[in-house]
């Protein structure tokens, strides 16, 4: 699979054309989807008039920009203009946004070219890409599996080849998990770091966009191209944007020497795999052999991220949803007889069981008697969490654990335990509270050959350093090679 280094060096050569490299792509997806169903829609059209206008500013002389020519797929919640935005949902089947993502807005004048609109669990709510109306997509390494959630679209895309990169979003580990589980980069940036504009609303205070990617470098110049202040995102950090790629340490000898790396204590034990801990570990033993300085670090509030989650997310995920009312835009039951009814058949025939559950649990939450034992005690815990890693990077640069307690696991074997379906998100809920940025990258596999992700954790606004010591584990192992065989 070709980076976006070597894309752009071949189109300055002029070995190959935007256009050859945007078909060579096109066909893979042809040739793949009836296997994995990694996109909801495709758009030959789209990405060969974008690659078309990349070959004209070569032929004119222009200066390229810095994902110019580069295959990219787009998660399903994110607006493209003109463009079907599905959700992974029946509510949105048909809705075709009249404006434009941020996000989007800023890859197409960074030059990427749009393959298509990646599968997702319907309205990010879910671990497996199970619960999206569209498709079922099937993890690229085994189809029997799951690709994880609820960018598991992107995530298997990437790692089958369909693209050379992808956005995904990240409310609980959306991003790094589904990378986890397809042998991929995952990168969570800090909360606000990226444009939450034309990106359809989860849990406001949780959702992140952010890259999937074949290797850090290419999550770095990735996460360049997109990150920046955007007045229209009331949440957006007005900061500098460092040239991430330029910081990586190309002396493996000195990318890991003296970066002090803390081993998260909580999340190793019950309900941990023992093939995931081992590749873990194995991990951490590499990282302190190039000279990393390991700790142990207690995060003693990290276990009650997922109960904490459960309550906020689905909070907020009740009071954004409530737009969806067969009124303004969307799907409608054209049948019923009045107002209420049609409100009524409208939610029931358009939203999936997992969307109606938690629905049904945040509006629960925000009701009059239970707001303070549960919404209010839950953000409590929230700031305690906050604070247990503000203290965790007193001490360290990073933080690592594993990024999800097990591999991916066969499709269908937990669609009856959504319980079962939330631990998936373990490890990765707590980054999101905290509004941190994180990072999967693979560090093995398992005896059925399916991937083992490490996830890495830094302060805010420290992707740097994240992406440093990713990186320096990642060039000094042989992980990041291994592809699927399709």
């Amino acid at each position: 699979m070709p980076s976006i280094a070597q894309i752009r060096q071949t189109l300055l050569n002029k070995e190959r054309s935007a256009t050859e490299i945007a078909q060579e792509f096109l066909d893979r997806i042809a040739h793949l989807e009836p296997k994995l169903h990694s996109f909801v829609t495709v758009t030959p059209e789209v990405a060969i008039a974008q690659a078309q206008a990349i070959d004209a500013a070569i032929a004119a002389g222009d200066p390229l920009p810095i994902l110019a020519g580069v295959p990219i797929g787009i998660k399903d919640n994110m607006c493209v203009k003109g463009m079907p935005t599905t959700c992974g949902s029946n509510m949105l089947k048909n809705f075709v946004p009249p404006y434009e993502a941020t996000v989007t807005a800023k890859l197409r004048a960074a030059g990427a070219v749009m393959v298509g609109k990646t599968n997702l669990d319907e309205f990010a709510m879910g671990s497996s890409t199970e619960n999206s109306a569209i498709a079922l997509t099937a993890n690229p390494w085994n189809t029997a599996y799951v690709p994880g959630g609820s960018s598991g679209g992107s995530a298997a895309a990437v790692s089958g080849g369909e693209c050379v990169i992808a956005t995904g979003s990240d409310t609980g580990g959306s991003i790094r998990q589904p990378a986890s589980y397809c042998g991929v980069v995952g990168l969570k940036p800090t909360y606000g770091l990226v444009s939450r504009f034309g990106l359809v609303a989860f849990a406001s205070s949780l959702d992140q966009i952010g890259p999937f990617a074949n290797t850090v470098e290419d999550a770095a110049i990735f996460l360049r191209a997109i990150a920046g202040y955007d007045p229209k995102d009331s949440t957006s950090i007005n900061t500098e944007i460092p040239d991430y790629a330029a910081l990586l340490t190309p002396d493996l000898t000195q990318s890991l020497k003296g970066k002090k790396v803390g081993v998260i204590t909580e999340t190793f034990g019950e309900g941990l795999d023992s093939e995931v801990e081992a590749s873990v570990r194995k991990a951490i033993a590499h990282m302190e052999s190039m000279g990393a300085e390991i700790y142990e670090i207690s995060c003693p509030r990290f276990r009650y991220g997922l109960p904490t989650y459960y309550i906020i997310a689905p909070s907020e995920a009740s009071a954004n949803l409530a737009r969806y009312d067969g009124v303004k835009y969307g799907f409608r039951d054209e049948s019923a007889e009045n107002l209420l009814s049609m409100y009524e058949n409208t939610r029931e025939q358009g939203f999936g069981a997992e969307v109606k559950r938690r629905i049904m649990i945040g509006t629960y939450v925000l009701s009059a008697g239970y707001y303070d034992a549960y919404y209010l005690k839950a953000q409590k815990v929230r700031t305690l969490i906050v604070q247990d890693f503000q203290k965790a990077f007193e001490q360290v640069d990073v933080l690592v654990c594993p990024t999800a307690p097990t591999t991916a696991f066969k499709a269908g074997s937990k669609t009856e335990d959504p319980l079962g379906m939330y631990l998936s998100d373990l490890m990765t809920i707590p980054v999101n509270l905290a509004g941190l940025p994180g990072i999967s990258i693979p560090c093995g596999f398992d005896s059925k050959g399916m991937p083992i992700g490490l996830q890495m954790i830094s302060n805010v606004l420290r992707e740097d350093v994240l992406l440093q010591v990713a990186y320096g584990y990642e060039q000094s192992t042989e992980w990041h090679k291994q592809k699927p065989s399709l």
